[in-house]
Parts: C-alpha cells; sequence; structure tokens
C-alpha cells in the first residue's frame, strides 16, 4: 500500500508497519503510544522539543547530534561513554564537567588515564 501527498490525520490502532518506510514526511504533533522501533534507523530528523519517558534505550547510539539546552534527568547511564564531544556548559548535578575533567587530568598526571587505550598519560 502506498499512501501519497496525504494531508488528512490517520489512525492506526494495533497495527505491524514493519519494514515500512517513511520519507519527506511530517510527523509534527503526533502522539506514539506503546510503540517498538527496536532496530528502526532515524536519519536528518528534527526532534526538537521532543519528549520521550519510559524508555528502554539500552544499546543506542546518537552521533554527528545537536543536544545542547538538552535535560537528561532521572536517567541509568550505567556503562554509557560520551566521546569526542563538545562538553561546554555540560553540568552533572551542577558541576561543570569541563574543569571536572580538568581538576581530574591534573590530580592525575603522571599516571596512566586507564580510557587512554595505550596513550601515554
Amino acid at each position: 500500500m502506498q499512501i501519497k501527498n496525504q494531508n488528512d490525520r490517520l489512525m492506526v490502532h494495533s497495527s505491524d508497519l514493519s519494514g515500512s518506510a517513511f520519507e519527506r514526511s511530517v510527523l509534527a504533533g503526533c502522539r506514539f503510544d506503546d510503540i517498538n522501533l527496536s532496530g528502526a534507523t532515524l536519519k536528518n530528523v528534527n526532534l526538537s522539543g521532543w519528549k520521550m519517558a519510559d524508555a528502554n534505550l539500552s544499546g543506542w547510539t546518537l552521533s554527528n547530534a545537536n543536544v545542547s539546552g538538552a535535560v537528561i534527568s532521572d536517567v541509568n547511564l550505567a556503562g554509557a561513554a560520551i566521546t569526542g564531544s563538545r562538553m561546554q556548559g555540560f553540568t552533572i548535578d551542577g558541576v561543570d564537567v569541563e574543569a571536572m575533567l580538568a581538576l581530574w587530568k591534573e590530580t592525575h598526571s603522571g599516571t596512566k588515564d586507564p580510557h587512554a587505550e595505550g596513550k601515554p598519560a
């Protein structure tokens, strides 16, 4: 089934749309509840103002993204890694991360960084 140039509102209930493709589509203001997007790929997506709650994001990857001004709260970050990212203004519980990393590097100078993967300290 193909839907082209659709401007009406659709109600899709208890449906399996596995393998579907949405291209050049506007879903602004849509409501998604009890949705399984495992294995989905989202590319060139505008999620400004987006809210997510009660979500399982284990194993997800976020790259080449602008999350400035984002708020992450009450989240399990065990095992999470942030690499190669701009940290200006990034805080954890009100503590500036750039300052925290600088202090850590200063107090651990001359010791091996466990995250350096073979690079000299």
